[in-house]
């Protein structure tokens, strides 16, 4: 798997502008952009699911370019294969469970081939929502929900998997519990993923590299692929020295601490 992004994108408002700079590459699997509010994580990954144009720029997912704006390629957001999980989950509160589950495998007009309701029952059991299949949004849990976006985004067998934050709106002993659950699940179904968070914790247990981002511009990659305690070792150039535990040193290169 590799992932390359090199975007640039301008926003201006009434009464800010903003401007994002993303630039990383990785052949990790699952990576994590981490950072606060505001800081341009749900940007680039708009961006990567076709949902966003840069103004300059390329992204490349393994063999395939999404966006080039020098070759004039702007890759239709129905055929980059992109699953999107958003921070609200987004569900269609007038479909069921199963239905929600099956909106990006539907025909025009509502039909799905039988391999496709057969791919949908089976994503419905992985995520234990079988039971659930005929209920409606407003009847389930906020676990509940969250699975049945995650199933909606690996029903169509996505090549990369984009999670804005899945947990964050979720109590705290229910977000550490469905987060390793969640993990689990993707790691059996073998979609690579990038997540957003600002969450150094949930960073550490979920990515194998982390792209830092503070005020629209990405630092140097953070690898903890090998940080089976949490305390990765440092690079040879260390981009935030003297905070060597993971997830200090992803807040050490996306906070300013000496403002705190």
């Amino acid at each position: 798997m590799r992932i390359s992004i090199e975007i640039e994108k301008k926003l201006n408002g009434s009464r800010r502008s903003f401007s994002l700079s993303a630039r990383f590459a990785t052949n990790e699997r699952r990576v994590v952009l981490f950072g606060p509010s505001g800081s341009g994580k749900s940007l680039t990954l708009r961006a990567v699911a076709g949902l966003l144009r840069p103004d300059a720029g390329m992204i490349r997912i393994d063999d395939r370019v999404l966006f080039d704006s020098r070759a004039g390629i702007d890759v239709p957001v129905r055929l980059r294969r992109v699953g999107f999980v958003f921070q609200d989950y987004a569900l269609f509160p007038h479909l069921t469970v199963r239905q929600n589950a099956a909106f990006g495998v539907r025909g025009l007009f509502g039909g799905m081939a039988r391999e496709m309701r057969q791919r949908v029952d089976e994503v419905l059991e992985l995520f234990g929502l079988s039971r659930l299949a005929d209920s409606l949004p407003r009847e389930l849990s906020g676990g509940q929900r969250q699975r049945v976006a995650l199933s909606r985004a690996v029903v169509p067998r996505p090549g990369v998997l984009l999670l804005d934050e899945p947990f964050s709106a979720l109590d705290l002993p229910l977000r550490s519990r469905l987060r390793e659950e969640v993990k689990d699940l993707l790691e059996r179904l073998g979609i690579p993923l990038i997540l957003v968070t600002h969450d150094p914790e949930e960073a550490v247990r979920f990515a194998k590299v982390a792209v830092p981002y503070r005020k629209g511009t990405t630092g140097e990659i953070i690898d903890f692929s090998d940080a089976t305690a949490g305390v990765p070792e440092p690079p040879a150039h260390d981009p935030c020295p003297g905070f060597h535990g993971a997830a200090d040193r992803l807040v050490r290169c996306t906070y300013d601490t000496s403002e705190a």
